[in-house]
């Protein structure tokens, strides 16, 4: 199989190279920031930026939220189905 990936540089413009399922978490960090994450079910997401400023925002089912992300707080979350966009 050819892989489009292999010869490229990583660009934070997209598009990522991999998925991970996020467990929304107090104090863990995720294994890589993520460039975006992808929401399945809406609701509160509560989150700590790649820059470091704690955030709360609101989002709608099968939302793309383009924010660089360290982790996503177990508490203040209520949205679900949570994944982590990376360049890996």
């Amino acid at each position: 199989m050819t892989n489009p990936f292999e010869n490229r540089t990583s660009s934070l413009a997209g598009p990522a190279t991999d998925i991970l399922p996020v467990s929304p978490d107090d104090v863990t960090e995720l294994p890589d920031v993520a460039i975006a994450l992808y929401i399945e079910t809406g609701g509160t997401l509560s989150l700590l930026t790649a820059r470091g400023g704690q955030r709360s925002v609101t989002v709608a089912d099968n939302s793309i939220l383009p924010i660089g992300t360290r982790r996503v707080n177990a508490s203040g979350t209520t949205a679900s189905g949570i994944h982590a966009m990376v360049i890996s």
